[in-house]
């Protein structure tokens, strides 16, 4: 047992959990390639990460602890998935203004790796409070779903952002999905994918994504 109480996230969440991850990202390396001045990743994160985590909520789900010192970001993927590339001509300015083609170039790239032909869950973002990670979190946060995604025979994917990150994940089942992605002129990210533990006959079918997101961690 962890000792972390791991709860569904829901819209009065939202601000909270954009802070944590927000700060939670901040000073990694894909964030100063995407904002380089801290001062200005600081002002634009926080905005930026409360419309993933809306669209998180909306599509798929989020996990947090009952601290709200956490957040899991879970988005169905495969062939029927929904774009999560985003719409900026919608967002407000003020949240990324003129750096819309830097962000617009680093969700492309990571979107090209995606496993499009195979129903999996993708898990978007984990992030833990800076003051609270080393403590488990991350990892109670990983086996509150992988067991579900395990009970259903569906794997994960994600894109680790460093290789500290990469072997965190290596820990917890994941492998690499083919070479590393290099941002351009930028760092190294990689892509990964969890084969679930447990299968089940056939094949897992989108629907089943879709029920899994609506019913794990009432």
């Amino acid at each position: 047992m962890s000792g972390h109480q791991i709860v569904r996230a829901d819209q009065a969440d939202q601000e909270a959990l954009a802070q944590v991850i927000a700060a939670a990202f901040c000073d990694l390396a894909p964030s100063h390639w995407l904002v380089a001045n801290p001062a200005e990743r600081r002002k634009i994160f926080p905005a930026y990460f409360a419309l993933l985590v809306e669209q998180a909520l909306a599509e798929g789900l989020v996990h947090t602890t009952a601290d709200r010192d956490s957040a899991a970001l879970w988005l169905p993927g495969g062939p029927d998935a929904s774009d999560e590339s985003g719409d900026y001509d919608a967002r407000p300015a003020a949240v990324i203004g003129e750096r819309a083609d830097r962000f617009r170039t680093f969700e492309a790239a990571l979107a090209s790796r995606h496993p499009a032909d195979l129903v999996h869950m993708h898990l978007a973002i984990l992030a833990v409070r800076p003051d609270r990670q080393g403590k488990g979190i991350g990892t109670a946060l990983l086996n509150a779903y992988h067991q579900v995604l395990d009970q259903n025979g569906l794997p994960a994917y994600l894109e680790a952002s460093d290789l500290r990150t990469r072997r965190l994940y290596l820990r917890h089942g994941y492998g690499d999905h083919g070479p590393p992605l290099a941002l351009p002129k930028g760092p190294m990210m990689h892509p990964m994918v969890r084969p679930p533990a447990k299968s089940w006959p056939g094949s897992p079918h989108w629907n089943t994504a879709c029920c899994i997101t609506n019913s794990a961690l009432r």
